[in-house]
C-alpha cells in the first residue's frame, strides 16, 4: 500500500459544476445517465471530484474528461505532446510545482498554462499575484501536466537536476553524509518525485537500479518496464537508504532482503517498490474485461450463499483486483463481508479489511480462524499459500460461509489438484467448489491511435490466430504510438481467462483425485473456453494485438 499524500496531483475538476461536467459529458455521448448517476453517488459519498470518479470507474478516458472540463471552464484545451517543449526560463519552477501548472508561453504581460483544474481559481490567482502576469488556463489531463512536471522539473532535468548538483551530487567524493540526507533534502524530494511519476503513470511497480555512472529508475506500466528518469550515481545510497526509512525497514542491513510496507523489497540495494493506490475505486467485472458465458458463470457463483470460487494465475495477473469486483457483486448492508490481505489493496467501504502481520503472529491461518469466529457471511482470503489456510479456507466454504481466495495455478483444472497436494480432502473439496477462474492480463491497444492492422504474411501469428483470422470477420489493429500511450501502442489492460463452473461431473473427478487433465476435458466438454481461445477473442475483435495475446497465451501454456 502506497500512502504518500505529497505524491497525489491535486486540484482535479475542482469547483461548483460537478453536475453541468456530467451534462457535458451526457450530451457528447461519452456517458450514460446511470453511469452519472452512480459516479454522482460514489463522489458524495467519498467526497473525491466528479471527472476522477470517472475516470477510476473507466466510463471516459482522462482525454476525454479534460475535453469536457475544458468546454465546462470555457478555456481551450492544452496542445497535444504539450510536456515536450521547454518552459519559459521566466516562470518560477517552485510556482509550478507548487500549483501543478506548466507554463506553456509568456507573451504579451500573459501567462499560458497547462492545468488538469481550470477552475481552481485561488491557484490561478497565486499564479497571477506571483508573476505579475494575466494568466489563461489551458485544459489538460493530470497525467499529461504531471509528465511535463516530472520532465523539466523533476530531480532528473530541468531545476530539479540543477537543485542535486548544487548540493553535489553530481561529485561521487560527495558521496559521504548520504545516509543522513534528511527528510526535506535532495533525496527525500527525489524519493516522493518518484513516487509521484508512478502514480501519474498508473505504474505497478517501480525499479531503482545502480549503474556504473547513473541511478536509473523504472517503471513497471501496463506489465512492461520502462525508463522513467536517470538521477546522479553518487545519490543512489542516499535515495535507497530514504526508501528503506519510509518503509520502516533497517537501513544498516545491506546484506539480506528486507519487506516493508510501501511495499518495498530490497537485494543487493536494488530497490523495487510496488504502488497500490488504494484511493482507486473497486472496478466492475465488466471493466476488467469479463463478458457473456465467463461474466454469467461468476456472477452466478457469487450468488450462492456458501462455498469456493478461486482466482488462479501467476503473480501481477490480477487475481485480487478480479476477486474485489466479484466482492463488489455482493457487498450490501445485508451481508457481513470480513477480508484478510497481505496487505488491502483497496479500500471498500461497507467490508472489514484484516491486514495479515507475520511478526506478530497474525498470519493468513490465524486471522482465518478469528474471523470466523465473528460470523462473516462472505469471506475473502488474499491467498492460499499453506496447508493450514487451505483446510480452514474449505471448510468454511463446507459451514455456510462464501468464500473467495486466490490461488498459484497455471489453469483453472489444476486447482482442485492443488488443493488437494496443500492437505485438503478431495471429497471436501468437491463438496465445496463453486467456480474457479485463470487468468492473464494482456495490454490493450491505445484507443488514441488505433490503426487497422495486417501482420506480415510469414508473421507467426497467423497461425496463433488460426482460421478467425481469414474468414472475414477479423477486426486486428495495433497503435501506431502518441503521447498519451508513451510511444508504445498500448494503453490500460484487460483480462483474458476461462472460467470453470463446478458442475456435478466435475464435483465427481475431483472427489475420485483425478488429474487436471481429465478435469479439464471434461469443462471444455461443457461449455469453458480456454484461457488461449479468450486471448484469440480478443486479438480478432482488436482489443488487443495479434502479438500481444499471443505472447499472453503463450505464458498461459508453459
Amino acid at each position: 500500500m502506497l500512502a504518500v499524500a505529497a505524491a497525489l496531483p491535486t486540484g482535479l475538476y475542482r469547483g461548483s459544476g460537478h453536475s453541468r461536467l456530467g451534462e457535458i459529458l451526457l450530451r457528447k455521448g461519452a456517458l450514460g445517465r446511470g453511469q452519472l448517476e452512480e459516479a454522482l453517488e460514489e463522489q458524495r459519498r467519498s467526497g473525491r471530484r466528479l471527472g476522477e470518479v470517472l475516470v477510476s470507474r473507466g466510463y471516459c478516458s482522462p482525454e476525454v474528461v479534460a475535453d469536457a472540463v475544458a468546454e465546462q471552464a470555457g478555456v481551450p484545451r492544452a496542445p497535444e505532446g504539450f510536456w515536450e517543449n521547454p518552459p519559459p526560463a521566466e516562470f518560477p519552477a517552485a510556482l509550478a510545482v507548487k500549483h501543478r501548472v506548466f507554463p506553456l508561453e509568456v507573451a504579451g504581460g500573459r501567462v499560458r498554462v497547462a492545468t488538469a483544474d481550470p477552475l481552481d481559481l485561488a491557484a490561478l490567482d497565486e499564479v497571477r499575484y506571483a508573476t505579475g502576469l494575466e494568466v489563461s488556463p489551458e485544459a489538460a489531463t493530470p497525467a499529461e501536466v504531471e509528465k511535463a512536471l516530472r520532465r523539466w522539473y523533476g530531480p532528473s532535468a530541468g531545476s530539479g537536476a540543477d537543485e542535486l548538483l548544487a548540493a553535489g551530487w553530481d561529485d561521487p567524493a560527495a558521496g559521504g553524509g548520504a545516509e543522513e540526507d534528511s527528510a526535506e533534502g535532495p533525496a527525500a524530494r527525489a524519493a516522493v518525485e518518484v513516487i509521484r511519476g508512478a502514480l501519474a503513470e498508473g505504474a505497478s511497480d517501480v525499479h531503482v537500479e545502480p549503474h556504473r555512472t547513473a541511478t536509473v529508475v523504472r517503471y513497471r506500466v501496463d506489465g512492461m518496464l520502462r525508463e522513467a528518469m536517470r538521477l546522479p550515481r553518487a545519490m543512489h545510497q542516499a535515495l535507497v537508504s530514504r526508501i528503506k526509512v519510509m518503509a520502516g525497514l533497517d537501513i544498516a542491513n545491506r546484506l539480506t532482503p528486507q519487506d516493508g510496507r510501501i511495499i518495498c523489497f530490497f537485494l543487493g540495494e536494488a530497490a523495487v517498490l510496488r504502488v497500490l493506490d488504494r484511493t482507486r475505486a473497486v472496478p466492475r467485472l465488466e471493466a476488467l474485461g469479463y463478458s457473456g458465458e465467463n461474466l454469467a458463470k461468476i456472477r452466478a457463483a457469487v450468488s450462492k450463499p456458501y462455498g469456493l470460487v478461486l482466482v488462479t494465475g501467476p503473480t501481477g495477473s490480477g487475481k485480487t483486483t478480479t476477486l474485489y469486483a466479484a466482492l463488489s457483486e455482493v457487498v450490501s448492508p445485508l451481508v457481513n463481508v470480513i477480508t484478510v490481505e497481505d496487505p488491502p489493496e483497496y479500500e471498500m467501504e461497507g467490508v472489514r479489511q484484516v491486514a495479515v502481520n507475520a511478526r506478530a503472529g497474525l498470519t493468513f491461518a490465524a486471522a482465518l480462524r478469528a474471523i470466523l469466529r465473528q460470523d462473516p457471511d462472505v469471506v475473502m482470503v488474499g491467498e492460499i499459500r499453506d496447508a493450514e489456510t487451505a483446510k480452514i479456507a474449505v471448510q468454511a466454504a463446507l459451514t455456510g460461509h462464501l468464500v473467495l481466495s486466490t490461488l498459484h495455478t497455471n489453469d483453472a483444472a489444476s486447482a482442485p489438484a492443488r488443493l488437494v497436494d496443500m492437505g485438503a480432502k478431495p471429497y471436501l473439496v468437491a463438496s465445496c467448489l463453486l467456480c474457479v477462474v485463470a487468468q492473464r492480463l494482456v495490454r490493450k491497444v491505445c484507443p488514441d491511435c488505433a490503426e487497422p492492422y495486417e501482420p506480415p504474411p510469414d508473421s507467426p501469428v497467423w497461425g496463433f490466430l488460426g482460421n478467425g483470422a481469414g474468414n472475414g470477420t477479423a477486426s486486428l489493429r495495433r497503435g501506431r504510438g502518441c503521447p498519451s500511450c508513451g510511444r508504445t501502442g498500448y494503453r490500460g489492460r484487460t483480462c483474458v481467462a476461462e472460467v470453470m463452473a463446478a458442475s456435478r461431473a466435475i464435483r465427481d473427478l475431483v472427489r475420485r483425485n483425478a488429474d487436471a487433465d481429465a478435469v479439464r476435458d471434461q469443462a471444455v466438454r461443457e461449455g469453458m473456453v480456454p484461457l488461449v481461445e479468450d486471448a484469440r477473442r480478443k486479438a480478432l475483435e482488436g482489443t488487443t494485438t495479434p502479438e500481444e495475446a499471443m505472447r499472453v497465451a503463450a505464458s498461459a501454456e508453459d
